[in-house]
C-alpha cells in the first residue's frame, strides 16, 4: 500500500486528504497553521512539522498551495521536499501555479531521482468533497501510472496532458473559461433585471439552447437565493487569471477577454469581495449598472 503525504490543508486540500485516506492510504500531513492537521489526525492521519519530515515517510507527497513562490518553498526551499527526499518518491502539486515554475520543481528535483507531476484540480469544494475533480496532469507517465490508484481516491477525470508543465497549461485554459462563464452570467443577469425582464425566467428559457454551460446549471439559483458565498474563491480566481495573463506575456499570447476578466475579478477585491463566490463577481456589474439582479 502506497503512503502518502499531504501538505496544504486549505478549502480543497483538507478534503482531498481527508478522501485518500478514506480510500485507505496510510497519510501523514502538514500544514502552516495546526487546526486542519489536529482534524486529520483525530480521524487517524500522522502529523508531521515540515514537509521534509513528511517526504521522508511517504511514497507519493502531494502538495495543495496558494502560489508558486509557495509551491517553490515547499518543493526546493529549506525543510523542504528536496531535503526530506529518498530516490523514488513522487511528488504531485495539486496548486494552480505558473506552467514555468512548476518546470521549475521538476527540474529541481530530479537529481534527487523524485519524480515531479504537476497535477492542479477543477470542481471547487463540492468536487473536492465529494471525490469528484476534474485532474489535469503533466509530467513522466510511469508516475502518473504509478500515483493513479491515489488520484483515484480525489477525482473522477485524470487526463494526462503532457510533460512537466503542461497540467498547468491546461488549469489556465480552464480558468480562462471559468472566467468568461461567471462573467458573462453576471452580464446577462444583470442585463435582464435592468433591461425589465425577470432573470430567474431568463435563465431558465436560455439554459436549455445554445448558451448551456455548467456555469448557468449551478450557479444561478445560489445567486437568487442570495448565496453569493464560496464555492471557489475570488481572491483565487484573480490569482489564477494573473497566473494566466503573466504566462500569456511570456509567450506573447494575446488574451483580450481573459484581460477584461481579470479586471474584473479584481475589482471584486477592491471593492471587498475577496472571500465570496467567484459567481459573485456579478456584484462588480451590479455596482456599475446600478441595478441589484434580487430588485
Amino acid at each position: 500500500m502506497l503512503k502518502v503525504g499531504y501538505i496544504g490543508l486549505g478549502l480543497m486540500g483538507k478534503s482531498i486528504a481527508r478522501n485518500i485516506f478514506k480510500a485507505g492510504f496510510p497519510l501523514v500531513v502538514h500544514n502552516r497553521s495546526r487546526g486542519a492537521v489536529q482534524e486529520l489526525v483525530a480521524e487517524g492521519a500522522v502529523e508531521a512539522f515540515s514537509p521534509a519530515e513528511v517526504a521522508q515517510q511517504v511514497d507519493i507527497v502531494f502538495t495543495n498551495l496558494p502560489d508558486s513562490p509557495d509551491v517553490l518553498a515547499v518543493a526546493l526551499g529549506p525543510k523542504g521536499i528536496a531535503e526530506g527526499s529518498h530516490p523514488g518518491l513522487i511528488m504531485i502539486d495539486n496548486s494552480t501555479i505558473k506552467p514555468a515554475a512548476a518546470r521549475q520543481v521538476a527540474e529541481g528535483l530530479a537529481p534527487f531521482g523524485v519524480q515531479s507531476l504537476d497535477a492542479p484540480v477543477s470542481g471547487g469544494d463540492i468536487g473536492a468533497r465529494n471525490g469528484t475533480l476534474a485532474i489535469m496532469v503533466g509530467g513522466p507517465a510511469e508516475a502518473l501510472e504509478k500515483a493513479r490508484p491515489v488520484l483515484q481516491a480525489m477525482g473522477k477525470t485524470i487526463t494526462h496532458v503532457g510533460e512537466a508543465g503542461a497540467g498547468q497549461i491546461a488549469k489556465a485554459c480552464n480558468q480562462i473559461m471559468v472566467a468568461a462563464q461567471m462573467t458573462a452570467m453576471g452580464e446577462l443577469l444583470v442585463f435582464a433585471q435592468k433591461a425589465g425582464a425577470d432573470p430567474q425566467k431568463v435563465v431558465e428559457a436560455i439554459k436549455g439552447g445554445a448558451a448551456q454551460c455548467w456555469a448557468l446549471d449551478v450557479k444561478p439559483q445560489r445567486l437568487f437565493a442570495g448565496n453569493r458565498q464560496p464555492g471557489f474563491k475570488a481572491y483565487m480566481q484573480a490569482k489564477d487569471l494573473n497566473i494566466v495573463l503573466d504566462s500569456a506575456r511570456e509567450y506573447g499570447i494575446p488574451l483580450p477577454s481573459a484581460a477584461v476578466d481579470t479586471q474584473l475579478f479584481n475589482a471584486m477585491l477592491q471593492m471587498g469581495m475577496s472571500e465570496l463566490d467567484n459567481s459573485a463577481v456579478v456584484g462588480v456589474l451590479e455596482a456599475l449598472a446600478g441595478v441589484s439582479i434580487l430588485d
